[in-house]
């Protein structure tokens, strides 16, 4: 019985799942949600009651009767086998004592002292048997009565449970009932509307369907228009397919099936133009541009098409007012950080929005018109070029791939100071020097603004190919200083480190590399050429005192590597001999095997420029590339107390676990330096990864979310660093 009313709670429980999932698909009729949710709850908790049922039974008949069984009746039965063995072996003395000779007096002395014995142990074991029947009989009884009482009690609690649960949901019930009256009277009205309208409708001129004519910028669920448009395919068949387009979110979809998710045809509508398309045999079509591709669509009528091409019309117009009066908003609103760092932390981070960034990139030579096709007042950028883009131009650069150029626009998006003070260091007379340097040569004209396939092919000859660069400008210094003999003699780097004590040389070195470069030793001359640069190099500055050789460095620039000239570059600061680097085909993350294999990113370290960091990052540099002692950009940067490098390198997502060759981490070599801020910056990037770890593996959805403290003040310490010292290059 048990087990049976066992499968039955099984069996009620699927079938509770079954209205359950039924309520869910009804979700969009509330009534019958709600009556099936109501119901599914009800019948649970009796199959509740009637899993308690079977679990009292179970303990009040088998537990019970089961123990009675095992325990009671098994003494019973022991003392049964002793009083049947007792009485053969009185048996056996009683044959015994009449079987001895009258001539034998010591054996009738025994037999009788055996007989006596015999018989006392028979009446003791038969007075207990007597008792264990008389107290099984009796427990017997009360047993098998309080278990049936027991399980009667169970099957009351059982029925009076469910009486109070039906009575509860009694008033639903009815109410449930009234609504159902209700619901059947409706139906029969709304049938018989429908028959009227049935009639109405056969009367009516379908020649034309106006009522997908309008559409509605302000539109509450976000819609300005939706209908059936054909769409060309982008296949070589160019086959049209009807689909069902809507307008929304700032953005042109798409969907096969209302079941299906939404393709995206235009992210972005300020991007796009749409205009009108008469040069195909089919009516009603009009074509909408994006910078990366076009879409041919087609109407059911003129009235339609004049429709659809208004309403992208006016969504674009509404989306670049919206996006203005929000960033105005924005910088409204925005107020100084009252967190544990200073008040005017906030200020400091100068994360630069909308036009006061465009004004600053645009105030560099060449900037104020588009660097490509010479638009004026371009508003768009490639921060890995350092170029200003017009919007035309932008949408070129995005076909090309983030590996060529990288575009932001200038009014739209947040700018890091690093990245507005990178864009100001270069930009487009810099730029067009290198890559337009044979430009007047080979006779190659710009591309005029609204010359969208002139611009296509002249930009990816112009950055792709890279065929107008000069491939015999690279070079280092004039000349007839083509050959030229850098040396530091033992005496000079004995004193140099005789100055300070054995924990101070690699900081004091540094530190003095960086005061001669910031002094203005290697800075460009006039005719855009410079010197090389007279420093050690950059692993000398972590060899032990004892084993620093003399070193000299001989460069003949027609053999000059644009790998070795991006990595000479980087150390000077020179961001324009780096791109011209860039330019010739360098790797940036070129190796220099003569000097422990230390990369354009470790001189750039060295060299203290956190702008010089900041570009090649943008242009793929691998921050996490370690020299032979294993030493990446991180360690270099912990061990010359850069504290800005520091924080740019987490921020790119440095490993600040990696050890180099003494397995030492940058927190080890910190804490050794007792730098402070770098000890505390590495320390709270840690504690911010930990907690990320724990939000994927234990947290609950916004348990460690991205405004939680340690966080912010994580972000905000490494934007105020790199901020200090950016005013302070």
């Amino acid at each position: 019985m048990i087990d049976t009313g066992k499968a039955f709670c099984v069996a009620n429980k699927q079938f509770m799942n079954g209205i359950r999932d039924l309520a869910q698909y009804s979700s969009n009729d509330a009534v019958v949600e709600t009556s099936l949710t109501k119901f599914s709850d009800s019948l649970q908790e009796m199959i509740n009651f009637h899993t308690i049922l079977f679990d009292q039974t179970q303990r009040s008949i088998k537990a019970q009767l089961q123990n009675f069984v095992k325990e009671d009746l098994r003494k019973f039965k022991d003392a049964k086998k002793q009083f049947e063995k007792v009485s053969e072996e009185k048996e056996n003395a009683l044959v015994k004592n009449a079987q001895v000779q009258r001539n034998k007096q010591h054996e009738v002395e025994e037999a009788t002292n055996i007989l006596t014995a015999t018989r006392k142990c028979f009446r003791h074991i038969a007075l207990d048997y007597v008792l264990q029947i008389n107290v099984l009989q009796s427990k017997r009884r009360s047993e098998i009565l309080k278990s049936m009482l027991s399980f009667m009690y169970a099957h009351l609690a059982f029925f009076h449970q469910g009486y109070d649960l039906f009575s509860e949901l009694g008033p639903y019930m009815k109410d449930l009932g009234a609504q159902l009256d209700r619901l059947v009277v409706d139906a029969a009205k709304e049938k018989r509307e429908m028959e009227q309208k049935h009639s109405t409708i056969q009367q009516k001129d379908f020649s034309s369907d106006d009522s997908k004519l309008e559409y509605n910028v302000d539109a509450a669920n976000g819609i300005v228009m939706e209908g059936y448009l054909f769409k060309r395919a982008s296949n070589a068949f160019k086959t049209w397919n009807r689909r069902w387009f809507s307008i929304q979110n700032n953005q042109l979809v798409y969907q096969k099936k209302f079941k299906d998710n939404p393709t995206v045809v235009v992210e972005d509508l300020r991007l796009c133009t749409v205009k009108h398309c008469e040069d195909i045999e089919r009516r009603f079509c009009f074509e909408v541009v994006s910078p990366t591709k076009s879409c041919m669509l087609q109407a059911d009528s003129e009235k339609l098409r004049q429709a659809w091409i208004k309403a992208v019309q006016t969504s674009i117009a509404t989306a670049y007012r919206e996006k203005g009066d929000e960033s105005e908003k924005l910088d409204k609103k925005s107020s100084p950080s009252t967190g544990s760092l200073d008040s005017g932390s906030e200020s400091k981070e100068k994360l630069l929005k909308g036009e006061s960034a465009l004004q600053r990139v645009q105030c560099i030579p060449g900037n104020a018109s588009c660097c490509d096709c010479g638009l004026a007042d371009p508003r768009w950028a490639s921060i890995n070029l350092g170029i200003t883009l017009c919007i035309e131009c932008s949408g070129i650069h995005r076909s090309l791939g983030v590996h060529f150029s990288k575009v932001r626009s200038l009014t739209l998006d947040t700018w890091e100071p690093e990245l507005l003070k990178l864009m100001c260091e270069l930009g487009n007379d810099v730029i067009n020097r290198v890559y337009e340097a044979n430009v007047e040569k080979m006779g190659i004209k710009k591309p005029q603004p609204g010359q969208r396939q002139e611009k296509e092919a002249y930009i990816k000859a112009k950055y792709v190919e890279r065929k107008f660069v000069d491939k015999y400008s690279i070079s280092l210094s004039p000349p007839e200083q083509q050959k030229k003999f850098v040396s530091k003699s033992s005496e000079e780097k004995r004193l140099s480190i005789s100055k300070f004590g054995p924990g101070d040389q690699v900081r004091a070195s540094a530190q003095s590399s960086v005061k001669s470069n910031d002094s203005g030793i290697q800075q460009s001359s006039d005719d855009g050429r410079e010197s090389l640069p007279s420093t050690v190099s950059a692993n000398s500055l972590y060899e032990p005192e004892g084993e620093r050789q003399d070193s000299s460095v001989f460069l003949d620039s027609k053999h000059l590597n644009p790998g070795l000239q991006l990595y000479r570059a980087s150390y000077e600061k020179n961001l324009p001999k780096m791109a011209e680097a860039l330019a010739h085909g360098a790797d940036v993350n070129w190796a220099n095997s003569e000097e422990n294999k230390a990369t354009p990113l470790i001189q750039a370290v060295l060299g203290g420029s956190l702008v010089t960091c900041e570009f090649l990052l943008q242009n793929g540099a691998n921050v996490n590339q370690r020299d032979v002692q294993g030493r990446g950009p991180l360690h270099h940067a912990t061990v010359l107390g850069h504290t800005g490098q520091v924080c740019l390198f987490l921020k790119r997502g440095a490993n600040q676990h990696a050890t180099d060759e003494e397995g030492k981490d940058p927190l080890s070599i910190a804490v050794e330096a007792a730098n402070a801020d770098i000890v505390t910056l590495l320390r709270l990037a840690r504690m911010n990864e930990e907690m990320r770890e724990s939000e994927g593996l234990y947290g609950q959805p916004g348990q460690y979310s991205t405004n939680n403290h340690t966080e912010m003040q994580y972000k905000k310490c490494i934007q105020e660093f790199i901020s200090l010292q950016l005013e302070d290059s």
